[in-house]
């Protein structure tokens, strides 16, 4: 049986989504307050993370900052009150896998869930059958696929899951230009609700974790018109 963490400062939501979740064969933890949430999500292991934008004492934003900085890629699926494209670009930037705009059903909160269920389900295939052996190579970078581990230089990279699979997916394909489409399609695959900047978002992420200067990028470079061409630096 999966677990599901719910963090929501509404008794209501929170009594809702607990009622259906479980119909589903879930497991249901429910806090009602961002530090109640850090707290049970860094000490606990869950399945799915279905966390509030405006909590009290921490907020959603800062929940998910603070776990992915920590190296906890539990999946978080954030609910906003707010139908405004900045909080969702800011929720999916700081490492959140999804949104929900209130109101919602339970019925597409749930859809969210298989999506993600699938997406990961598909990753951790492609990642088993890949041709790449045990690690993969491109100039200072070493990924590591079936450990979820990237060094530079020898030194450790920290990366969200949605991250780890565009990288993964880049180094496999290096000296190819691939088209914002082929990627929306293959690591977003079944998921039609994110932005069209999603793309874009995660790759500004992964230039500042891996570029020596992310104004100019030598490992993945823009092809205007096109998209994206990941290359050994040129440094």
């Amino acid at each position: 049986m999966k677990r599901i963490l719910v963090v929501d400062d509404e008794l209501s939501i929170t009594t809702l989504l607990k009622y259906n979740l479980e119909k589903e064969n879930f497991e249901v933890e429910v806090c009602h307050d961002g530090e109640s949430a850090l707290e049970l999500a860094t000490n606990n292991q869950f399945d799915f993370i279905i966390l509030d934008l405006m909590l009290p004492q921490i907020n959603g934003f800062e929940v998910t900052k603070q776990l992915r900085k920590n190296n906890i890629h539990t999946p978080i699926i954030m609910l906003t009150a707010k139908d405004e494209t900045l909080d969702k670009i800011i929720g999916l930037e700081v490492g959140a896998d999804d949104y929900v705009t209130k109101p919602f059903s339970p019925r597409e909160l749930i859809a969210r869930i298989r999506a993600v269920e699938r997406r990961l389900e598909l990753a951790g295939n492609k990642q088993t059958e890949s041709t790449s052996g045990e690690e993969i190579q491109v100039g200072n970078l070493i990924a590591y696929p079936k450990n979820y581990r990237v060094t530079k230089d020898g030194e450790e990279l920290n990366f969200t899951k949605k991250e780890f699979e565009l990288l993964i997916y880049f180094m496999e394909r290096q000296n190819r230009i691939i088209g914002r489409d082929e990627l929306m399609n293959s690591i977003w695959q079944d998921d039609m609700y994110h932005l069209s900047r999603t793309v874009d978002i995660h790759v500004s992420h992964l230039r500042e974790k891996i570029e020596d200067d992310p104004k100019k990028p030598k490992f993945i470079k823009t092809v205007r018109g096109f998209g994206y061409k990941f290359q050994e630096s040129d440094a």
